[in-house]
Order: structure tokens, then sequence, then C-alpha cells
């Protein structure tokens, strides 16, 4: 459905974006996970036909970027990072535009519109001009204003930015629902907790490179690497710390308060063989459990060259 090869950019002298490959399959939700000034912009600006590439190619639901920029453009739907909304138009017609632009006819853009506006649950803003709402609205505007040609592909650059919490939520709904639809989406983001729950695969860029990317499940694997146990003991912590540190298995241990969290030393280390010994020597365990990885934790250790 989108896929890039070989793709640079050059502004100058400055590299921003280099030899980036990236595949994405009809139906994904794709993370694209990096800080500022990473190279996802540029990226999705490429993809958007609103930027040429210094070197390599891209197609869009089977258009060519380059070679077929307008059958792109009907193809996807594109949310920048920065957008404006157009003062003195009431929500409506704001849409109404857009569908025009799109080429719609009036019956049908009638229709589209009532659609789009009950999805993003606009309805009740149908005739509030567009200068007056929130920001919050404004995201659900933008967001619907991509919809109103039914595009089989969403490019969506940081949706989710300056918004409140409970806004955040809510657009992480939308996104779910819109790939229950069937949309194949793009979403780009440097706040991880804003992708960990609703993507099905990840890219993680950094400084204009692609350092990893993959089904996300996958990609939790290969970072798992060593074990990292997370316990709990009752009122005899330091037995318990005693017998942690003279395990042969057990490479570092941290303590906060209760909470003793334990890295072994590699991915064969038993860690039910130092559960065993804890409950055999009468320790009081409440909690032993692996601690499963995150975002933060596949960016940090990939940013940081830990994996590859």
């Amino acid at each position: 459905m989108i896929e890039i090869t070989g793709f640079g950019k050059d502004y100058g002298e400055f590299t921003a974006v280099e030899n980036l490959d990236l595949k994405i399959e009809e139906g994904e939700m794709f993370g694209f996970i990096g800080p500022n000034g990473a190279g996802k912009s540029t990226t999705i600006r490429f993809l958007a036909t609103l930027l040429r590439a210094s070197r390599g190619e891209g197609s869009v639901n089977g258009h060519s970027i380059t070679d077929d920029p307008m059958n792109v453009r009907r193809s996807v739907g594109y949310m920048p990072d920065a957008f404006g909304v157009y003062d003195g138009m009431k929500v409506w017609e704001f849409l109404d535009f857009f569908a025009v632009a799109y080429k719609i006819g009036r019956t049908q853009r009638k229709q589209v519109i009532r659609d789009v506006l009950e999805l993003l649950d606009l309805t009740y803003k149908r005739d509030d001009y567009v200068n007056g709402l929130s920001r919050g609205m404004k995201q659900r505007l933008c967001l619907a204003k991509t919809l109103v040609h039914d595009p089989p592909v969403l490019i969506l650059d940081e949706p989710a930015s300056g918004l409140d919490p409970r806004a955040r939520v809510e657009v992480k709904a939308l996104l779910k629902e819109l790939r229950r639809m069937g949309k194949t989406i793009l979403i780009s983001s440097h706040i991880l907790t804003e992708l960990a729950d609703c993507c099905t695969s990840i890219g993680i860029i950094e400084r204009g490179q692609l350092l990893m990317h993959g089904p996300i499940d996958d990609v939790y694997r290969r970072i798992q690497g060593t074990p990292t146990v997370v316990a709990q003991f009752g009122n005899n912590l330091d037995k318990g710390l005693s017998i942690i540190r003279s395990n042969p298995d057990v490479r570092d241990v941290q303590i906060d308060g209760e909470k003793v969290t334990i890295e072994f030393a590699s991915p064969e280390s038993e860690t039910g063989n130092l559960l065993k010994s804890l409950v055999d020597q009468g320790v009081e365990v409440k909690n032993f459990g692996i601690k499963e990885p995150n975002l933060e934790d596949v960016f940090m250790m990939v940013t940081k060259g830990l994996v590859s």
C-alpha cells in the first residue's frame, strides 16, 4: 500500500533523510517514531507529493509518487503537523470547500459532509464558525477534511500535538475506528505513549536514518534481550536482596521502595530458579514477574545502538 525505496532528501549540504526503505501493508497502522528534526515530516511530505526526492522512489496504493502524483493525491488523506482553518467559514462550509476540490458532486457532497461530521462527532458543530472552535475541535475538523474523498490511505503528521489528555484519548479512539473501517494509516509522533496501544507496526527514525521497523510484536521480541524481573517483597527485603545478589545469573539490581528490578545476565537465565530460592528460604514474595518492554524501551535501546 505504501512503499519507499532508497529515499533521500538534501537541503544544500544538509541531508535530512538518507537511503530510507519502507513498506507498509494494506490495513496497517504504522507508527513513525522519532524526535523532532529526525526526518519524519520530510518523509511524510514526500509521500504526500509535496516534496521532491533528491533520490529514491516511492508509491502509494500502486501509484508512483514521482510519475503519477495526481492519483497518489486521490488515494491519500493528508493531515500536516501545522494546519490552518479559514476564518469566516462554518464547519460544513469548510468541509464543502475540500469536497469541491476533490470534484465531489453537489448531491453527494451533502451526504459526505453528514457522514464525516457524524464519524468525527462534529454534527452539533455543523453551523459553528471554524475560527471559534477549540484546538481539539479544529484537530477533529482537519481530520474530517482528510476523509471527504474517502481515501484508502491516511498520512497523519503529529495528529495529537498540543491536545489535552482527554482530546488525545479521543483522537486515538478515532484512529482505531478508521483502521477498523479498512484504512491504512501512517501516523508520526515524537510522543511514544500516543502510539503504544494503537499501532500494528512501527519505524524508528533518527538523524535521517531509519534504524528499525517492522510489526510491533516482532520489534519487541528483537529487543527483549536478557530478561528483567520486577519483584516486590514483604518485611524481609534485606534477606531477599542478599539471595538475589548472590545468584550468579543476576547482573544488576535496582531498588525503588518495596519494588526491586532484577536484570539477568543472559537470555538463557532461569528466572524461575531465583523465585524458587527466595520461596524456599522463607522470603515473602508479593510479586515476581517479567517486565515487558514498551515503546520507550525500544526507542532508547535502538537509538543508543544497543539493538540493530
